[in-house]
């Protein structure tokens, strides 16, 4: 990469071939699990609030999870455990939402 210009459109080739990969793989994942710093899709999902230090914390426990990551070589994982002190969104995922658009 030689240019701010060069190193932008590789970044946005990567972001499109994330998106692309993520409307291949939606259809086959139950659940959507955003944390502050992730999106995952997976098949099996389990919070638990832990206060083991007295201050709060989510323990965020997913099984078969495709991970929202462009710079993750694998974004497929079996099993996932996420740990943080910040809101926790999980929304499962009904048949008329994996109907990704068609267009590219």
């Amino acid at each position: 990469m030689s240019s701010a210009e060069d190193l932008e459109k590789y970044e946005s080739d990567l972001e499109l071939a994330l998106y692309r990969e993520y409307r291949d793989v939606i259809s086959i994942f139950k659940y959507v699990v955003e944390t502050d710093r992730r999106f995952y899709l997976c098949n099996a999902v389990d919070v638990k609030v832990r206060s083991e230090t007295g201050d709060a914390y989510f323990e965020v426990s997913m099984t078969d999870a495709w991970v929202w990551d462009i710079y993750r070589p694998a974004r497929f994982a079996k099993s996932v455990k996420v740990l943080t002190f910040k809101d926790v969104n999980v929304e499962e995922l009904q048949d008329s939402d994996v109907k990704p658009p068609t267009g590219d």
